[in-house]
Formats: C-alpha cells, sequence, structure tokens
C-alpha cells in the first residue's frame, strides 16, 4: 500500500509539473492561448491598403550575386545588366623573369551549377542554375573593356570619410571611359571564335585541363586531365596583357593602389546578338576560393646559363576581380508597368501590386488603415472621432482586454495574377519587412524553422504551386507577433510595410537609394531610402492582387486582406 501511495504521489506531482510546463510553454507561444472545447478558433478579415512605389536608382556595389547579360520580360519589361570591377594581382610585385614571352590569358567566371550526372568519357554533365530567359538558345554579344573609372571604396568630404557608393544608373559613366585594346581598338575578348563574343552564351559544358602526361618517354604522349564545373572562360588579347603586365615597369606591379591605378578594372558591356534571344546570368564573380581570375600563362627567363633553351620557364600570374564592383542596369519598361509604379493611388491602394527586382518596384502594405468601424476608449467607453473615422485597432484592442479574445495568428496571402503571369518566370518567395527602418519584422527575426530546402518556413513568403499546372498560386506571410504588437501596446508605431522579391531570405541588409522619397507628406520622417540588397540583386518580378478591387470583379475574392484567427469565450 505504501509502494502505490508513492507511486500515485509521485505521479500526480509529476502531471501537474507537465502540465505547468507545457502550458507555461504554450502561452509563452500562444500569448495566453487555451485550446478546449470551450473555446472555438474564428477569423476576421480586414482590408488593407496596399500600393505600388517604383525604385529609383539604387546603390549596387558590394552586392553577393551580380546579374550580366539581357532579360526579356512579357509584363515588366527588358532588364540589360552590365557589370564593372576592380582587379588586384594574386601576388604582389611578382617576379615576372627576363625576357616574358606570353603563351595565353584566360579571363574565367564560375557559374552556379549542379550535376546530373556522369560523362562516360570523365567528369560529369551539368545543368546551369540561376539563368533567366531563353536558357537553351539564349545569346549575347559579349564585350569586355578596360575600364578607366578609378573605383574608390570611400570619399572624403568636408574632414569627414564616407563610403563610396555606385548606382544602377550609372553604366553610362562607365561606358564613356571604358578603353578599347589601344592596338585593335577592339575589346578585350577578341579572339575569332563568335561564342566568345558576338555570340557568347553561358554554356552548360565542364572544363577539360590538361593534367599530368601517364609517360613522359612515350613518342606519343597520353594526358590525363582534369574537370571542373562549367564557366566562363574568355580568351583575352595576348599583345595587351603582355604590353600591360609583363612588360609593365616593376613600379606599376608593386602594391595594391599602386596597380588599381595603373589597371582599374574590367568593364562588362551586353548587347542583344542581332535577333537572337537572350538570357541573364546571376554571377558570384568574388566566390570564396573560386573567384573570377584572369589567368597570364607565360614564359621567361629566370636563371642565367650558357643554353638558352634551359633557361624558359613556364609561369603564371594570377589577377583576380577583386574591390569595389557594381552592377549597372539599362531599363526599357513596358508601358502598362510603369504606369502602374509611378500613378499609385497611396488613399485606397491599387488593384496590381507589380514587384520586380533590380532598380523595379515594390509595394508599401499599410495594416489597419482608418474606416467606419466602432472606437473604443480604454475603458471600453464608446468614442467618437473627427468625422466618425476610427482606428480598426480600437475595436480588435476592445474585444481582446473586454470580451477575452485571444489572437493566435495573423496571415497576409497575396495571390498572383495568373493571367497577367502566364509564362512569366516567377520568383519562389517574397519578403515583407518594415519600410520605415529598414529592417525585419519581429516574425522573420524570431523565427528558426527550416525544411533543409527553405529557412524562415513558418514567416514563410515562400510561393506555393498549383499541384496539376506547378504555376504560382499564392505567398502566405505569417506577421503574428507584429500584429500582437501593436494590440497590446498602443504606442508601438503602425509603420509601413515593404513588400520585395527576393533572391536570398538570408539576406536583409539594404541599398540605398540615390535620392530618399518621401512615402507620405503628412509623415515627414517617414522615407523610403533603401531597399533590400537580396531584391536588388533578383531579376525576377511578379503581379499580385492588391486590396482595391471592385465587388463586381471576378477576381474580388482573391483580394488582399489582413487575416486574423482568434479563440473566443462561448
Amino acid at each position: 500500500m505504501y509502494n502505490t501511495s508513492f507511486i500515485k504521489k509521485i505521479l500526480l506531482v509529476a502531471t501537474v509539473v507537465l502540465l505547468y510546463s507545457c502550458d507555461k510553454d504554450f502561452n509563452a507561444i500562444g500569448e495566453g492561448l487555451i485550446g478546449d472545447d470551450h473555446f472555438g478558433l474564428e477569423h476576421t478579415e480586414y482590408p488593407v491598403v496596399a500600393y505600388n512605389q517604383e525604385v529609383t536608382p539604387v546603390q549596387s556595389n558590394g552586392l553577393p550575386l551580380n546579374g550580366l547579360g539581357i532579360y526579356d520580360n512579357g509584363v515588366f519589361g527588358t532588364t540589360t545588366a552590365n557589370f564593372v570591377s576592380q582587379v588586384a594581382l594574386e601576388s604582389n610585385a611578382p617576379t615576372i623573369g627576363e625576357s616574358p614571352v606570353i603563351q595565353s590569358v584566360v579571363l574565367s567566371v564560375p557559374y552556379f551549377s549542379h550535376a546530373t550526372g556522369a560523362d562516360p568519357k570523365g567528369g560529369s554533365f551539368y545543368a546551369l542554375d540561376s539563368i533567366y530567359g531563353d536558357k537553351a538558345n539564349g545569346k549575347l554579344k559579349l564585350s569586355v573593356y578596360e575600364s578607366g573609372v578609378q573605383m574608390r571604396s570611400s570619399y572624403f568630404d568636408s574632414g569627414s570619410q564616407f563610403a563610396q557608393l555606385y548606382y544602377t544608373d550609372q553604366d553610362a559613366d562607365f561606358f564613356s571611359h571604358k578603353i578599347p585594346n589601344p592596338s585593335t581598338g577592339k575589346p578585350l575578348n577578341d579572339a575569332a571564335d563568335v561564342s566568345q563574343n558576338e555570340a557568347f552564351f553561358f554554356s552548360n559544358l565542364q572544363q577539360k585541363k590538361d593534367s599530368t602526361v601517364v609517360d613522359a618517354n612515350a613518342t606519343v604522349k597520353t594526358y590525363t586531365y582534369t574537370y571542373t564545373a562549367p564557366e566562363m572562360r574568355l580568351k583575352l588579347n595576348k599583345q595587351f596583357f603582355q604590353d600591360k603586365i609583363l612588360n609593365a615597369p616593376a613600379s606599376k606591379l608593386s602594391s595594391p593602389t599602386i596597380f588599381q591605378e595603373y589597371f582599374r578594372g574590367l568593364y562588362f558591356k551586353v548587347e542583344k546578338s542581332g535577333s537572337l534571344p537572350t538570357n541573364l546570368a546571376l554571377l558570384n564573380f568574388f566566390k570564396a576560393n573560386d573567384n573570377a581570375k584572369i589567368t597570364i600563362r607565360y614564359k621567361a627567363k629566370t636563371a642565367i646559363t650558357t643554353d638558352p633553351e634551359d633557361t624558359m620557364e613556364d609561369k603564371t600570374l594570377i589577377i583576380n576581380l577583386s574591390g569595389a564592383a557594381a552592377n549597372l542596369y539599362n531599363d526599357v519598361k513596358n508601358p502598362a508597368y510603369t504606369t502602374a509604379v509611378t500613378n499609385p493611388n497611396k488613399t485606397v491602394g491599387d488593384e496590381r501590386l507589380y514587384l520586380r527586382g533590380g532598380q523595379g518596384s515594390l509595394a508599401v502594405i499599410e495594416l489597419f488603415s482608418k474606416t467606419d468601424l466602432i472606437s473604443y476608449d480604454d475603458q471600453g467607453n464608446l468614442q467618437n472621432k473627427p468625422n466618425g473615422v476610427s482606428d480598426q485597432l480600437d475595436e480588435i484592442r476592445y474585444n481582446v482586454k473586454y470580451k477575452n479574445w485571444l489572437a493566435n495568428e495573423a496571415n497576409l496571402v497575396f495571390s498572383i495574377d495568373s493571367d497577367k503571369m502566364a509564362g512569366i518566370w516567377e520568383p519562389k518567395r517574397i519578403y515583407l519587412y518594415d519600410l520605415v527602418n529598414n529592417i525585419p519584422i519581429v516574425d522573420y527575426a524570431t523565427d528558426g524553422s527550416t525544411d533543409g530546402t527553405y529557412n524562415k518556413t513558418v514567416y514563410s513568403g515562400i510561393i506555393n504551386l498549383d499541384a496539376t499546372t506547378k504555376r504560382g498560386t499564392t505567398y502566405k506571410i505569417r506577421l503574428t507577433s507584429h500584429v500582437r504588437n501593436l494590440i497590446k501596446d498602443a504606442a508601438v508605431k503602425n509603420v509601413k510595410l515593404g513588400l520585395v522579391v527576393t533572391g536570398d531570405i538570408n539576406t536583409i541588409t539594404s541599398g540605398k537609394l540615390k535620392n530618399r522619397i518621401l512615402i507620405d507628406p503628412a509623415n515627414p520622417n517617414d522615407y523610403f531610402s533603401e531597399v533590400p540588397r537580396a531584391s536588388i540583386m533578383s531579376p525576377l518580378g511578379t503581379v499580385l492582387f492588391g486590396g482595391n478591387i471592385p465587388s463586381t470583379d471576378p477576381n474580388y475574392a482573391k483580394r488582399l486582406q489582413l487575416q486574423i484567427y482568434y479563440t473566443k469565450p462561448n
């Protein structure tokens, strides 16, 4: 009996502790939510004011990824992405050797790719990633020039030092200062093979390189080969680099600062190749341990002997793309898109929201716009506001405080305009953030979820696909904590939110606009001044339904609304 009684006491204590612990955790997550048979889960939908905002010229230096190419989009127009970068010697003050004779000069830039299978001849077959447009047939006229612009990381003004910024609209500045090969007047990639320039394409073929000789004494030498993943490999003019690098005064190669003044960088210019289709690639020019570089192979004398043949040795000199760099855009926007983003309806919102990366556009989201709902003061008394207009938050706060409603979950569900987006590349994800302060909302910051493919899966913003068509239908973003903070504390500012396409949900830093824009004349401190870098990097766009859709419109049910799920006492 003693043992039985003791066991019962232990079980009772354990049960109480367990229930307390579970309730404590549940309440910490659910803000005191109770889910038993006496409560039901109901949701209320609130109108949302959402309108378009054009992204004017924006900072494009310091991006993790850079676009190169031309992307034609039936909804938004044509984006042309050029690129400029400084260069740096891999080893400063190199010993060139006597009487150098250049053998080859190759510019290599890694692509994003993944292996699809083994090649019976050696190596692997690959598919390219991050290529937009016509993957199979897209071609470009690609010209690589010496840059004539001295890019800098900072500048001084009135005795203070500031970071030097470069913007998406500065292509004309770099184009006008490009330096063709002095001896030919052509770009540096002037090989006879048109795939190197006039009809360049992003090839998915692996690169094969000579390796060791199997038998050095054999009459016919046999080589083994090493294979690398697909990359851009352009043959650059040998005479230019013979003169510019191998024959340069030693002082010009003596330090990074002097060298970057002497050889200011490379400017990549793309144009349409006749009437051929085009495409655009996202490239990592500065990938760790595999960055873009110029490889110069040459022979030089490194010792003095009586036999001239013995004095010539094979040597290699590497010039890395390194330092300041920028993406430079030339956009031709479709008229309908231009009208939509330059004439937003900031009072009641727009019917369609146009999100586009690069120097594109975003949507401004205003939650709890003022309507003719009943208003209450802190004591639960009816309160009249000027002109009978009140804040939706007053009613919600009243219901939470005096009717014991509990806000379980809040979501914004954005429906895609599938008619406008038919046949158009769709971004896999969108990102909602605090537009005024250029920071994530709390739901993003506190979400550590992952499903192995995506991070922050509760906050989400991930595209939902139709099971049959495999086309996008909606994007859903959870902002429960953001809404709860507004409900709990009237002192919390109800800031405007920004909605953009994103190429990387983990990148939340921003690039500055060339000229900041006042969002609302009534709030002189609310400026639109920065854009998430993950959006600047993306060439994609999407069209979403806004909140201002007429009730007679067949798409009225797809209008943007804020969904809040409550538990309400019976």
